[in-house]
């Protein structure tokens, strides 16, 4: 039985529900929402703007229904831009080329700014107002009421409402909303705007701080989406052009004033004095009225599309029912009546006026071209629908994708068109605020920006004289750190942003030839830079010339030394046949004579720009003839121990050391010194070298050695000569004769030794051209030895004692020396 009685009673439910389905009507929840302007037409449009910016906070007790939001703050410019939308809806009408014979109506709300209201005014106008439909027989759902809705002004509000009416594909057209978040059309599908997207807005900003050389600048920006991914856009492409925010701060007009305090105080203890404001008017109007109370003035403000047009910004401390009634008597040229008029010929007012009528700076829209955005809105509708209504059965008729695909131009030639991201085409005015006699400000446009162009060409600024803070001509200056001159690189102060550095000058031998230079380049080789390090200058060449002091020195005493020894060979010439040039072997004094005077002239080869030849010349005539020096040195030292051997009885050893021999030996010795200079030639020979590394600001032209081994050969064999000859002179020293030459041969060597062994560590340390100096020094130094010490005693006894210049003076206890 309980399955029978189940379905008995579900029956009975059904038919009562029907029933009762039948009889019922259509309510709508809630009250419902009026608009502030309407008038009805074939097809309707909405409106959705902020007639007041704000609203009086409530705190509800949730114990009865809350109340409608208490509106304040009459915002002029959201009745301009119904007015806009107004005077775009008439010229359709009246005009018999777009949308003939159809009448276009509209609904306009006020959203008050809010949000909340935003979307409740969205919905009202998607779906109707009044509170009851029609009975039982119609369907409770109905058609959108409005086609497309106009609106909202700031991005925030856009967002909320596009998201709730973009499902139903109800576009939304908006003139002011501009936050680049709005471009994703996935989240918000029927969202359109006639005003560029903040995407280029806030690069156009960063170019034109940086085309003006402000690289440190503060923020100031709405606590909105607007505001956020706008400043958010701006930050990004101010890095990438080496601009730094001193601060960024967010307001909003609803903030508390212990938050605005902080935000003044913050700008008036910054060292920035230009400000980027990415602010809504209404934002900006409460800013500009706090910095006008601390009478804080001098600031550059550069300023984003939404309050750069708006004349009326200005400090206001009047309430809104004040507000309202002069905009009325201002609008309308009338008067209330609750006012006395003094003047009886004047229009009372009576809240019926005509805007037709209405010729007036609220009006005028012309002033504010930034209105276009709203009539390019409506005629963007307009064109959508006509194709809608000109087009077969077959055509698509969804308004939102004929908004998308139409391009027309307006009256003015202003060509209208939406991308893929329902975006218009990116293109700025560049305004300049410059005040007139009148005391009003003149809005002149100064440049251009077109996002579609070239990176370097997307800016283009007019030349036309430009107004700054406090009516100056003078572009302000605001940066943290001034400007690192040529010479000098940037770098970075501590815990400070990269605008902020110290100049430091670039190091010796580095330059940089450019403002702001982050490295100071090195220069070439054979450059060095100059004073002020903002250039290379090709470095003085160096090398031990005639010129110089130094130079004509060793010169000197190079020719001195020549003409010194000819003179002594002169003298021998002349006493050739006297007993004490015949005792101390005339054939290698003469040869030793000769040879000194050829190390006296090689010294000559050491000044002078050295060459591949001279480089070669110096090394191998000094090693050779001082070899053959030596060796006739070394050749009359042998000769004297020899004479002395032969005295002994029995003793035949000077046969072996006849004149013959030594000229053999002197050849011999010389011999080898020849063949260790042929092979240094041979396998790696001397050349000219440009020596940086002494001097950083010189260049060293020095003969480079090429074979080390081979220059300590020729060395150490002039040496080891040397060494032997001293060894030997030194055993013959005390021999019996009155005139012993051993004795002055042993000085000699023993200068020449002194000399030689110092010049090594004077000429491994002395640099570029002074061991140079230090060889033809040594080499000079040991010729003067051995010329001195050998010959002048000589020349002493045969020109001022020729007394003893006899045969039984040379002998010494009846020893006699044959040659």
């Amino acid at each position: 039985m309980w399955p029978e009685q189940g379905w008995a009673l579900l029956h009975l439910l059904l038919v009562a529900s029907f029933t009762q389905a039948d009889e019922s009507v259509c309510l709508q929840r809630g009250d419902p929402e009026l608009p502030q302007l309407s008038m009805e037409g074939d097809i309707m449009l909405g409106g959705i703007f902020s007639f007041h910016s704000s609203w009086k906070n409530r705190q509800n007790t949730y114990m009865h229904k809350p109340l409608p939001l208490q509106c304040i703050s009459l915002n002029f410019r959201e009745f301009q831009f119904a007015q806009a939308m107004l005077f775009a809806i008439e010229e359709i009408n009246n005009s018999t080329d777009l949308l003939p014979g159809i009448t276009l109506g509209y609904k306009m709300y006020d959203s008050c700014g809010s949000i909340a209201v935003g979307v409740r005014v969205a919905l009202a106008l998607t779906n109707g107002n009044e509170a009851v439909f029609a009975p039982s027989e119609t369907p409770c759902t109905r058609p959108a009421q409005v086609q497309a809705i106009m609106g909202e002004t700031s991005s925030s509000p856009c967002m909320a409402i596009s998201t709730v009416i973009g499902p139903f594909h109800i576009p939304m057209i908006s003139h002011f909303a501009t936050c680049a978040c709005l471009s994703d059309k996935v989240k918000y599908p029927s969202f359109l705007r006639t005003i560029p997207s903040d995407y280029y807005q806030s690069r156009a900003l960063a170019q034109l701080v940086k085309h003006f050389g402000w690289t440190w600048v503060g923020a100031v920006r709405t606590n909105d989406d607007y505001g956020n991914n706008g400043m958010a856009t701006f930050i990004e492409a101010a890095e990438q052009l080496g601009i730094c925010l001193e601060y960024s701060v967010a307001l909003f007009r609803t903030d508390p004033l212990e938050k605005l305090q902080k935000i003044i105080n913050i700008i008036k203890t910054s060292t920035s004095k230009v400000i980027v404001a990415f602010l809504s008017h209404m934002d900006m109007d409460v800013l500009i009225h706090q910095l006008s109370y601390h009478n804080m003035t001098g600031y550059q403000w550069v300023g984003s599309e939404s309050w750069i047009f708006d004349s009326q910004i200005a400090p206001l401390n009047l309430s809104g029912k004040k507000l309202f009634t002069e905009f009325w008597e201002t609008l309308f040229s009338c008067t209330f009546k609750q006012k006395k008029i003094l003047d009886y010929n004047q229009k009372a007012c009576t809240g019926d006026e005509d805007l037709n009528e209405v010729h007036n700076s609220f009006t005028d829209m012309s002033l504010m071209p930034i209105f276009n955005n709203v009539y390019k809105g409506v005629y963007a509708v307009a064109h959508a629908l006509h194709n809608i209504l000109d087009c077969n059965r077959t055509c698509n008729n969804k308004i939102l994708q004929h908004i998308k695909q139409i391009k027309f131009k307006t009256k003015e030639g202003d060509e209208v068109y939406f991308n893929e991201n329902g975006d218009p085409a990116a293109k700025y005015e560049i305004i300049n605020w410059q005040p007139t006699q009148t005391g009003i400000v003149d809005f002149v446009t100064v440049g251009l920006y077109d996002a579609s162009l070239p990176a370097d060409r997307q800016l283009n600024l007019e030349n036309i004289t430009l107004i700054w803070a406090q009516n100056s001509l003078q572009v302000p200056l605001s940066v943290c750190s001034e400007n690192c001159p040529p010479g000098t690189r940037k770098v970075l102060q501590k815990g400070k942003p990269v605008c902020c550095y110290d100049c430091i000058r670039c190091a010796e031998g580095e330059f940089s030839n450019v403002t702001d230079s982050i490295t100071c380049e090195r220069c070439p080789s054979e450059f060095w830079s100059n004073e002020k390090r903002d250039a290379c200058v090709k470095k003085e060449t160096e090398f031990l010339s005639y010129e110089e002091i130094m130079g004509c020195l060793l010169t000197a005493a190079s020719l001195f030394g020549t003409c010194m020894t000819c003179l002594v060979a002169c003298i021998f010439f002349r006493y050739r046949k006297t007993p004490i040039v015949r005792a101390n072997n005339a054939e290698l004094s003469f040869l030793l004579l000769f040879s000194l005077t050829l190390c006296f002239l090689c010294s000559l080869t050491f000044i002078g720009q050295p060459s591949e030849w001279s480089c070669m010349l110096r090394h191998t005539a000094f090693g050779i003839t001082f070899v053959l020096c030596i060796s006739c040195v070394l050749g009359k030292t042998i000769v004297v121990l020899m004479a002395f051997r032969a005295t002994l009885p029995g003793s035949n050893v000077m046969k072996w050391f006849g004149p013959v021999q030594q000229r053999l030996s002197v050849v011999g010795f010389t011999l080898i010194q020849v063949l260790i200079c042929i092979l240094w030639l041979t396998i790696s020979p001397p050349f000219p070298f440009k020596n940086f590394k002494d001097f950083k600001d010189k260049i060293i032209i020095e003969c480079a050695l090429g074979s080390a081994i081979g220059f300590w050969a020729v060395l150490g064999y002039i040496g080891l000569l040397a060494l032997l000859c001293f060894v030997l002179a030194f055993l013959a020293r005390k021999l019996p004769d009155n005139f012993n030459e051993a004795k002055f041969i042993t000085f000699s060597m023993l200068i020449f030794c002194a000399v030689w062994i110092t010049f090594i560590p004077a000429y491994v340390s002395s640099p570029g051209k002074f061991s140079v100096a230090v060889e033809i020094f040594a080499i000079l130094a040991s010729s003067f030895g051995l010329l001195i010490c050998i010959f002048i005693p000589k020349c002493y006894i045969i020109l001022l004692k020729p007394e003893k210049n006899t045969k039984k003076n040379m002998m010494g206890k009846g020893l006699t020396i044959k040659m």
